[in-house]
């Protein structure tokens, strides 16, 4: 790891050093770049890829720790990316061109890099004094069917995802009648037991049972007679205001 620093640092001074004379030997600057500046460039950026592709394969994931522990983000993101697509790609083999081009931000490097089992597009940038990797990336190169495949397989993902979440929401929803049913027994229990109707025709009963008798004139002057002679009393001085009929119950134990 600790050489691949000083390979970037290398690449970086050297092209600083050849972009210092060429710049020497040019009154103005140009908008493009000439084809060795271009071949210079490509050059340091294969170098950095190579070294890339050797760390990672043996030591990828402390190389990602160190890198971040050094403040150099962007190594840790390209050795990411490179361990993410490691298995597509396979093992690296050489790179088939690329092309280098001014930016306003500085210089951008796209290597055409080829792998055993696909080719991936090798890219970083450079910051306009080449002092340093401002990006990388790796893009590996699918084909037509394989683009296919992959968003077949998101479609049955994203559509299957979709059905199990409708099938459950049917599922909850059916579950509704059985709490219903619940509840209703819950509010049985709470629910007072209704009145028999024997109870009811009793108790109506017994208003009939205690029918006011005081309209019977000839019953008023007999029970009026009978208390005068029981309590000495006369019978002017009794005023017999209401006479009720006792349950018969009673009169069978008189």
């Amino acid at each position: 790891m600790k050489r691949l620093k000083k390979q970037v640092l290398a690449a970086l001074c050297v092209l600083a050093c050849f972009f210092a004379l060429t710049a020497c030997s040019s009154t103005e600057a140009e908008p493009t770049l000439s084809d060795s500046e271009s071949s210079a460039l490509q050059l340091s950026a294969q170098n950095l890829l190579e070294g890339f592709v050797d760390i990672g394969d043996s030591m990828g994931e402390s190389a990602v720790e160190e890198y971040r522990n050094g403040d150099m983000e962007v190594l840790a993101a390209g050795m990411e990316a490179y361990l993410a697509s490691k298995n597509d790609l396979g093992a690296y083999v050489s790179v088939n061109g690329g092309r280098a081009d001014k930016t306003d931000d500085g210089y951008s490097i796209t290597l055409n890099a080829v792998f055993e089992q696909r080719e991936c597009e090798f890219s970083i940038t450079l910051d306009k004094k080449l002092e340093q990797v401002t990006s990388m990336s790796f893009n590996p190169v699918y084909t037509t069917g394989e683009n296919m495949i992959k968003a077949a397989l998101n479609t049955l993902m994203g559509m299957g995802t979709v059905f199990i979440v409708l099938i459950f929401i049917s599922w909850l929803i059916s579950c509704f009648r059985y709490i219903r049913q619940y509840e209703d027994k819950m509010n049985q229990k709470k629910t007072p037991a209704p009145v028999p109707v024997v109870a009811k025709a009793a108790a109506a009963a017994v208003p009939a049972a205690a029918e006011n008798l005081a309209d019977d004139l000839e019953l008023v002057a007999v029970i009026t007679a009978a208390i005068a002679a029981s309590t000495g009393a006369s019978a002017d001085g009794l005023v017999v205001r209401s006479i009720r009929r006792a349950p018969g119950s009673k009169w069978k134990k008189a």
